[in-house]
């Protein structure tokens, strides 16, 4: 069975594209790994086996532009990467099914619960999953709090419109300054990002946490990976509460007194590679699980402190192969 992948804002995701394309061969199998983005000169387009140019998100034809590519070039699986994009294909899903396209998502609600951090912490209280105590800023008495405090964005993900609050003054601007503002109590410890992968019911196959040493940018640039033990099951846990589908990251934080919750991602995250390169190789695993093979859990199975030192590396390509589809 030939399997072909489309990874969509596929960017500079350079590492995505050659994880799929080295499961491909890995399996011995036909199958190719197709990518899209609107910027030309993303690197990704052009270490894919084929690629197009699509319009924007907001663009109408955005969603029939992408199912006809789907349908040009056989796409088994459709994975999508950039958080904007995520609810729309969820709410698509099953037109992409019905010419025989899985699309990696989770079902809308999860991915409207994952893009708002008050619904978020919401979701994790009422499942008694620990998380900083988050509020919207109409909650609170601004002069009665502890500080520090952050002030985030309480919609989307990453590091950007996240402010550390000291005193009443700075809290009352960014909870203007930030839009559409929410409050979350300040804590300390060890940051972990974890990749999990689960079958397409949603039963967890894979579970790595990765010690986030050095960030860029919301990304993890150099990262280890820890066999923890509680992390790796509360996370379990979590996803199962969630009812999430595919490869998504989870990010936590570790003190004395225990583990917190901060977010979800239901996507591939940027220091994926890092799990996949341990052993926890998700994008074979989905490979097998398009092709209809069962997959037993595999929670564990990974070579435990592996560091990754993520660098930039250069990509030259001729002009006339820069602008248009390939």
């Amino acid at each position: 069975m030939e399997v072909n992948i489309l990874i969509t804002s596929v960017s500079r995701k350079v590492w995505l594209v050659k994880a799929f394309k080295d499961a491909i061969k890995q399996e011995g199998i036909e199958g190719k790994v197709v990518s899209v983005d609107i910027n030309p000169l993303s690197a990704g387009l052009y270490v894919s086996d084929k690629h197009y140019l699509v319009p924007r998100l907001s663009d109408p034809d955005f969603i029939p532009i992408i199912l006809e590519i789907c349908k040009k070039e056989d796409i088994k699986l459709l994975v999508p990467t950039r958080d904007g994009e995520l609810l729309l294909f969820a709410k698509n899903k099953d037109e992409f099914a019905k010419q025989g396209t899985q699309v990696m998502i989770s079902d809308p609600e999860v991915i409207e619960i994952c893009n708002d951090k008050y619904r978020f912490y919401q979701f994790l209280t009422r499942n008694n999953i620990p998380t900083p105590k988050t509020d919207l800023p109409n909650q609170i008495n601004f002069s009665s709090v502890y500080y520090p405090l952050f002030v985030k964005s309480r919609y989307g993900s990453g590091s950007k419109s996240i402010f550390k609050v000291e005193n009443e003054e700075e809290l009352r601007f960014f909870s203007n300054y930030v839009p559409d503002a929410v409050i979350q109590e300040f804590i300390t410890g060890k940051e972990y990002t974890i990749d999990l992968l689960t079958d397409l019911n949603g039963k967890v196959l894979t579970v790595v946490p990765r010690e986030r040493i050095e960030t860029f940018c919301g990304e993890s640039y150099k990262g280890k990976t820890i066999k923890d033990i509680k992390i790796i099951e509360q996370a379990k846990n979590l996803a199962e509460k969630l009812g999430a589908i595919g490869h998504i990251t989870i990010q936590c934080i570790k003190n004395d007194n225990g583990i917190k919750f901060i977010e979800v991602n239901p996507r591939f995250g940027g220091g994926a590679i890092l799990g996949i390169k341990s052993g926890a190789n998700t994008p074979l695993l989905l490979l097998r699980l398009i092709r209809g093979e069962k997959i037993k859990p595999q929670i564990g199975n990974f070579k435990e402190n592996l560091v990754m030192l993520r660098y930039t590396k250069n990509l030259f390509v001729s002009d006339d192969k820069v602008v248009g589809d390939s």
